[in-house]
Formats: C-alpha cells, structure tokens, sequence
C-alpha cells in the first residue's frame, strides 16, 4: 500500500519528513521500553536502528534530521545500501552520511556501516549476515528510488536480480549492469520486513515512475514493494 504525502518545496518536504521518521523512532524506541519493562531477556538494550539511502536527493533531509532532538544515543545509523568504495571516495554512501546527517544532535548516534574493502565483498557480505547487531530489519528505513524503478541496490539489469529478491538473507552483494561501483544491499524480503518504511523522491518524472510501477508488477525492485499488500510505503514526494 502506497500513501503519498506531496509537496511543494523541498524544505517542506524534507521537515515533513523528519516529523515522521522521529515519531517513528519514538515509537520504536517506547515499544522496546514496554517490552524490557515486561521481562523478556535482552530487549531493551538494542538500539533503535535507522537506515537512510544516498544520493544527492536525500542530502536536505538528512542535514534537517541532523538536528532533530531524538534520543541519538539510543538509535543507531545504517545504511540501505552502499557502493563498495573506501569510505574517503565521493561515490560513498558512508561518506555522505558522516558529513550530513552524523552531525549537531545526531552525532550522539552510532553508526553501522555496511562496507570494508580491506575484505573480499562476498566474505564481507557472509559476515554482514552473520552479525548479531542485523539479526533483525531496521525499525526505520527511508528509500530512494532511480528512475529505472531500483530501490536500495536491487537492479534489475545485477545477475544478482533473482536472487535478491527472493533470499531471505537480510544483505546481498549486487553487481549493476548500469551503474558503476559493485554494491551491498538489503534485500528485498528485508526491506518488506521494515515496519516504517519511506521513499524520498522528487520531480513528475520520478512520479510517473513510482506510479507505472505500482499501477502493475514490473521488473523493478520499487513495483515488487508497491504490489506487496503487506508493505506500507509512505512517499514524501516534492513537485520540484
């Protein structure tokens, strides 16, 4: 199910935004209280876990929710995806997260970074699945979306296609025939798993996408979410 919340300009947008993804955390942080509170072993301690998208479109956001007076030492920052590049690259997603939104209030937060190129990619993926802090979905996730409808780092033009949207590991290493850099993605049957989950995207052509997409199931990671009944996507879409 697809809820569209539009605006006209992108400060409106992005402060709409924040809004929500804070009230969500709050909501995510409480319902780990209660439930420490009701004695089931361990929960409680485990931070509420974001993760954010790159690109040049989320950037506005980010510095907004940067300020934000969520409690940032109890939320821990990770990624939807990233490209397998060194952190100090530009193409880094990780790169883009430290100088905008770790910043003012938000750099009281833990970060999760899905990248090491000192490893091999594949290991380093096997790794990821196999590391207790990602045993379970974010409690947040706010999307991008290309205007070839790829959502996260799921391409439908990756030999990685099939596979990541099917497997139930939570991260897969995809390889996209039309962008550079190999990549680290959650999957899709994560992503649906994501109780809160967002697309940021901007301009009627980026619509007109997200639309065709959700009018029927496409080969585009973006219909696969919007054709689940089970997923709530709410879209924070500007004109501009």
């Amino acid at each position: 199910m697809i809820e569209l919340h539009a605006f006209d300009d992108q400060r409106a947008q992005s402060d709409a935004l924040a809004k929500a993804v804070g009230d969500a955390l709050h909501a995510s942080l409480a319902a780990q209280a209660a439930t420490a509170a009701g004695g089931t072993p361990n929960t409680g301690t485990r931070p509420a876990m974001l993760a954010v998208s790159g690109g040049t479109s989320p950037r506005p956001f980010l510095q907004t929710l940067s300020s934000q007076s969520f409690d940032w030492a109890r939320i821990a920052v990770t990624l939807v995806d990233d490209r397998w590049v060194p952190e100090t690259d530009s193409a880094s997603n990780s790169q883009l997260v430290h100088d905008t939104l770790l910043q003012n209030a938000a750099k009281n937060a833990a970060f999760w970074p899905l990248v090491d190129t000192a490893q091999d990619l594949n290991a380093h993926v096997a790794a990821l699945n196999a590391d207790s802090r990602f045993s379970v979905v974010p409690d947040v996730a706010i999307l991008g979306m290309g205007e070839d409808g790829h959502t996260a780092s799921i391409f439908a033009d990756a030999p990685e296609w099939d596979y990541a949207i099917t497997t139930a590991e939570r991260f897969v290493a995809v390889h996209p025939g039309s962008a550079p850099h190999a990549r680290v993605s959650w999957s899709l049957s994560a992503l649906k798993e994501v109780k809160h989950l967002f697309l940021l995207i901007a301009g009627p052509r980026k619509m007109d996408v997200l639309n065709a997409a959700a009018a029927s199931l496409q080969k585009n990671a973006i219909s696969q979410l919007a054709n689940d009944k089970g997923v709530r996507l709410d879209v924070y879409w500007c004109a501009n």
